[in-house]
């Protein structure tokens, strides 16, 4: 048996390619692709290149086809079981898994330890989700989704599960709490979600491009948007919160430096940074002194953990959000370009937020 790939090859090039499914062992698994959503980080990924061809998608969700005997028992699942599959691939060993943050795991190196970002050339192959098929390696972490579920809302467990961690766990965001999000984009939304559920309240930022975003972030529970192409966040939040700042700013803007010395001012005294939109650029202007004055906490948040994927499946499974609001595109494997560009604002007439690869017919 065959299953159909898309495999980045190059900067901006993807490749549709065929590659043999792996035989199943006893430890290991086999999962049919419902949908594998497309990441912030995929379309840096496909404008930047990658150092060799992979399999993109670290997000999928789909039904288990082939499992072995050890692994349904480790997993708790059976051949039919609808689930979503981590990102991470912990080695189990490493100093960061031992102690607890397998989302540091190193198995691989310098490189990232994920589905996404193997090899097409190691075997077993078919490491990623844009694909028919993908192979579930013995390390692989998964949770069982409801089978009723529609699989455009199945397949945001990723995004909400980063704003389950970024938004609430990682800073502790209590009841009564003032949070800012800076950044409007999927995971941005999905940390108002979360923030919410903490019962906090929340601020969020955007451009002027982001006004269906910031339109959203609304609809799921922000007090306050702010286009910081028209006002200055820090003066709105300085008037809302009468001078105290905010408890918890949550960073997940990409590339832009800008933001993070805007956090250190938004602030609280004593209050808590978490820094999880990656940079390419190091931050000028950053005041040490002023985060030291203010005792500020940064935090660093890379990926997601189990209790977050878990807390965020539940919230998905609640239907207690409209976030079929926030899917806007499902689009075919064999257009897997267009729809990485579409999310990169790249295609005229077309505006996305989150998207997904669905397998061809």
């Amino acid at each position: 048996m065959k299953s159909s790939a898309i495999v980045q090859t190059g900067a901006r090039k993807y490749e549709q390619q065929e590659f043999e499914v792996p035989e199943i062992g006893p430890e290991q698994g086999l999962l049919r692709i419902e949908q594998s959503g497309i990441c912030g980080s995929d379309w840096s990924q496909y404008k930047q290149g990658f150092p060799f061809p992979v399999i993109p998608g670290h997000e999928p969700v789909g039904i288990i086809e082939q499992v072995g005997e050890i692994a349904a028992q480790r997993w708790g699942v059976g051949v039919g079981d609808r689930v979503a599959v981590e990102t991470m691939l912990p080695c189990g060993f490493c100093r960061p898994c031992v102690r607890g943050k397998y989302n540091l795991c190193r198995a691989s190196g310098s490189m990232i330890h994920a589905y996404g970002y193997r090899n097409v050339s190691e075997t077993p192959t078919l490491w990623g989700g844009h694909s028919q098929f993908m192979y579930l390696d013995p390390h692989s972490l998964l949770h069982k989704v409801d089978p009723d579920l529609p699989s455009e809302l199945a397949v945001m467990f990723n995004p909400l599960g980063a704003g389950v961690r970024w938004a609430q766990s990682l800073p502790g965001t209590g009841i009564g709490e003032t949070v800012v999000v800076l950044g409007c984009g999927q995971r941005g939304l999905a940390c108002v979600i979360a923030a919410r559920e903490a019962g906090a309240r929340v601020i969020v930022t955007g451009l002027g491009v982001d006004e269906r975003k910031l339109e959203l972030a609304s609809t799921f529970g922000a007090e306050r948007t702010v286009n910081v192409e028209k006002e200055d966040v820090v003066d709105v939040v300085r008037e809302m919160t009468d001078g105290a700042m905010a408890d918890v700013v949550v960073e997940v803007t990409s590339g832009a430096t800008q933001p993070v010395i805007d956090a250190i001012e938004l602030a609280a005294q004593g209050g808590r940074i978490v820094l999880a939109g990656m940079k390419y650029n190091k931050v000028d202007g950053f005041d040490a002194n002023r985060v030291l004055m203010k005792e500020i906490t940064i935090i660093g948040a890379l990926a997601v953990d189990f209790p977050a994927y878990e807390a965020a499946i539940r919230i998905i499974e609640s239907r207690k959000y409209p976030l079929e609001l926030m899917h806007t595109h499902s689009i075919s494997l064999s257009d897997a370009d267009r729809a990485v560009r579409i999310l990169g604002n790249e295609v005229e007439g077309e505006y996305g937020i989150h998207l997904s690869l669905v397998p061809d017919a």
